[in-house]
């Protein structure tokens, strides 16, 4: 794997660890390629019974990277759509995957993290965790992650989310449904370990057969999937070149607030 990814097999494990503390764990171009291609041969290899997501040091992902978002603010629109359409691959691959996910989350996941954190089929996370798809707050939508948060909280709960861009602790995002559990830091490894011995007393078979039993009548559909994300990256795409989208990125980027904040 490539720096911004650690990848270790272990009893049928594979653990891939977002590998950028430095940066609390954010998303560029290298680490969403990096990660789509980990997952992918995870999902292939026969040897590999199940995976588990987490981050380096105290950070699950903090979304975009800086230096990644000012390459949007320049980019056109066509750019900011391919740019977006390999996020969105990785969330849908990630979704897809034809073996159990576990989510380790061991901090705080904002933006494109909350998504991936969505993606698992387990998550579990430590209990000073915060979350946000604080998007709007810089004139964007959270827009190719939607569809899969949307489908671990609900409708009800993204509307609200998804337009006040708040922060919200562990505690809440257990019982709204992005977490499974939350536990006290010291004890995520045993909680972790215990999902894992209970996916380990499953037929491999079954189990792929089970997962995709749930997504198929719960609406999930790959093919489905690709086409919203086709029309969600252009929607992303259009946002970021828009006189809004421009205004929030350059303010977020200068460190100043953008000209909305206080219109209430």
């Amino acid at each position: 794997m490539t720096d911004s990814i650690l990848s270790e097999r272990r009893d049928g494990i594979c653990w891939l660890t977002l590998n950028r503390p430095q940066v609390h764990n954010a998303f560029d171009d290298g680490l969403i390629a990096a990660l789509t291609v980990a997952l992918e041969q995870a999902g292939a290899d026969p040897a590999v019974r199940a995976v588990v997501l987490t981050g380096k040091g105290n950070c699950f992902s903090a979304g975009a990277d800086l230096n990644w978002m000012r390459g949007m603010v320049d980019a056109s629109e066509a750019d900011n759509r391919a740019d977006s359409l390999r996020l969105a691959r990785l969330m849908r691959t990630l979704q897809y995957l034809p073996k159990p996910t576990v989510a380790r989350v061991n901090g705080a996941a904002y933006g494109g993290g909350v998504g991936l954190v969505a993606c698992c089929d387990i998550a579990i996370g430590v209990d000073g965790s915060k979350f946000a798809l604080s998007e709007v707050k810089l004139g964007l939508v959270p827009a190719v992650i939607s569809p899969y948060v949307v489908a671990a909280i609900g409708l009800r709960q993204a509307r609200r989310l998804f337009i006040t861009g708040e922060v919200f602790d562990a505690a809440t995002a257990a019982r709204i449904g992005l977490l499974h559990t939350s536990v006290p830091a010291g004890e995520l490894d045993e909680a972790i370990a215990r999902q894992l011995h209970l996916l380990g007393k499953a037929g491999p078979n079954a189990q792929h057969e089970a997962k995709q039993l749930a997504l198929r009548t719960g609406g999930a559909d790959a093919a489905r999937a690709e086409r919203i994300d086709e029309e969600n990256a252009a929607l992303i795409a259009r946002l970021r070149v828009s006189e809004e989208g421009q205004h929030g990125l350059a303010a977020f980027l200068d460190k100043r607030a953008p000209a909305w904040v206080g219109g209430l």
